[in-house]
């Protein structure tokens, strides 16, 4: 996947500085973006929806911090997968997978205020937070640095089956879901922040994404116009 992005000239690939702090604003961002869908109430990503329910049957706990747990068991379950190809390196994936549940505790309790009746602005709110989510994430992928222990786990069923990484990245996300529905039902006698929202979110990211693509290939990569040579006075 990202080399087709870095054959697309999306991918950054200056100033080691320049990608952290774009791949830490991205982080931000998107976490950013989760909160406020979080806030518009009617349906959420798979991997939010399913850390937002262990904090209903753990209250005590943070979602950021069920974050982090669920980022360390597909760490685990990465090295299980193919544990002659894991590196040492591997765990410097959570460096951001921490930084993301810290920003992600931080900007849900910032955006904690929102509380929308309307169903048009709930459905409003959604519509900018998956564009905001996607920055994020279009952000990270520009930077080009460390994935996330999740995405570590797609890709290296990717490698080891040769199956298509979309379908491996559905079927991921189905079963993130079919889990959180199952311990709602368990724990809480019905599932929960599984809505509308949730299949719109899905549709809603990729197509952000794209089209950041394209404006930043069709903008932002532009180079400035060469001098035009001495002057003749």
């Amino acid at each position: 996947m990202l080399k087709h992005e870095q054959d697309a000239g999306v991918v950054d690939t200056g100033s080691l500085v320049r990608r952290w702090i774009t791949y830490v604003a991205g982080i931000y961002v998107l976490t950013l973006g989760v909160s406020l869908a979080i806030s518009a109430g009617i349906g959420i990503s798979p991997q939010s929806s399913l850390t937002r329910t262990m904090t209903l049957v753990l209250p005590g706990i943070s979602q950021g911090t069920f974050n982090f747990i669920l980022e360390l068991i597909m760490l685990a379950l990465t090295y299980l997968a193919m544990p002659k190809d894991f590196k040492l390196r591997n765990f410097l994936s959570l460096v951001p997978a921490f930084a993301l549940a810290a920003f992600l505790d931080l900007n849900l309790m910032l955006t904690s205020w929102i509380a929308l009746d309307a169903y048009a602005a709930k459905f409003a709110l959604l519509v900018f937070a998956d564009a905001t989510l996607a920055f994020g994430l279009f952000l990270m992928i520009r930077a080009n640095l460390v994935l996330m222990p999740v995405d570590m786990f797609v890709n290296t069923i990717f490698k080891r089956t040769g199956w298509k990484w979309g379908n491996i990245k559905t079927g991921f996300d189905c079963t993130l879901l079919v889990i959180s529905a199952a311990i709602g039902l368990l724990f809480l006698g019905a599932p929960h922040f599984i809505r509308e929202g949730t299949i719109i979110n899905g549709i809603l990211v990729g197509q952000y994404v794209k089209l950041y693509f394209f404006l930043f290939k069709k903008y932002g990569s532009r180079k400035p116009a060469d001098d035009l040579g001495p002057s003749l006075t």
